[in-house]
């Protein structure tokens, strides 16, 4: 079964493929040969509005029956008043280094409380139509950044339970707990209810 995956994202491809089980075969949008700008797609207010236009604006340009997954993520900080939130991949200017974006958060938590968590929700457009799946990873923000695993705000993103960030965790462990994990294996019962694949 194909899926086409709604992102360039070279981390989030390998991310999901090594959640994935056997018997689906991922194409990245650059497999495809996809060219479109996906940014304006995501102009949302909501992780799941975004998510859903993604996919379907990806869907709604393929030639093919297919299935479209798209993933919306981010991390969402109390203390901050849910910043960097659906707006976590261009926060500080798509192009600002995450070193430089973790220094920022850190400095603005300071003693502030530090609870937060990492949130996702996938979209799968079926020629039935978009049905979506949410998941959250809960956790803290560190003191200072560890870790050289994963990417993103991984490297701030302390898991008390591991007494580790998730980018101290191996891939096997941040994909049994993770955000995108949960939300991915919510997809994959319903391809199996639905699809029988």
């Amino acid at each position: 079964m194909e899926i086409v995956v709604a992102t360039r994202n070279a981390d989030k491809i390998r991310e999901i493929r090594a959640i994935l089980p056997g018997g689906f075969k991922l194409l990245s949008l650059d497999d495809i040969g996809f060219d479109l700008d996906l940014e304006a797609a995501e102009d949302g207010e909501s992780f799941e509005e975004n998510v859903i236009k993604k996919a379907e604006f990806v869907r709604s340009f393929l030639a093919y029956d297919c299935l479209v997954l798209a993933d919306d993520s981010g991390l969402v900080i109390d203390a901050l008043g849910g910043l960097p939130g659906v707006d976590s991949a261009n926060f500080m200017g798509r192009d600002t280094p995450y070193k430089v974006r973790h220094e920022w958060i850190l400095a603005q938590i300071g003693a502030l409380g530090r609870s937060a968590r990492f949130v996702c929700v996938m979209a799968l457009a079926t020629p039935a139509g978009t049905r979506t799946f949410h998941a959250t990873m809960e956790g803290k923000i560190a003191e200072k950044p560890a870790g050289d695993g994963g990417f993103g705000y991984d490297p701030i993103f302390y898991l008390p339970e591991f007494g580790k960030t998730a980018a101290q965790l191996s891939m096997e462990q941040k994909n049994k707990i993770s955000h995108r994990g949960k939300a991915l294996l919510k997809a994959v019962d319903y391809l199996h209810e639905n699809f029988g694949i």
